[in-house]
């Protein structure tokens, strides 16, 4: 009886060790995922604030050249 236990100890214990590592790839992928889709939001806000930021000087520019005709 001893000598079954102890198999399905080492069974189990096998078991148990590969679902944790799955686990942990799991989370790694998620977390790897997560920071990509981060970095990518951040790079579009960047974009649109360049944009905006070269909108509002190009408006600041027309404005000083018609104070300028005036």
């Amino acid at each position: 009886m001893p000598v079954l236990l102890k198999a399905a100890g080492i069974g189990g214990s096998l078991i148990a060790l590969i679902a944790v590592i799955i686990v942990f790839f799991k989370t790694i992928v998620a977390f790897i995922a997560f920071i990509t889709g981060a970095i990518k939001i951040l790079i579009v806000l960047l974009f649109i604030m360049l944009i905006v930021s070269v909108a509002i000087f190009v408006i600041k520019g027309m404005k000083e050249t018609r104070r300028k005709k005036d």
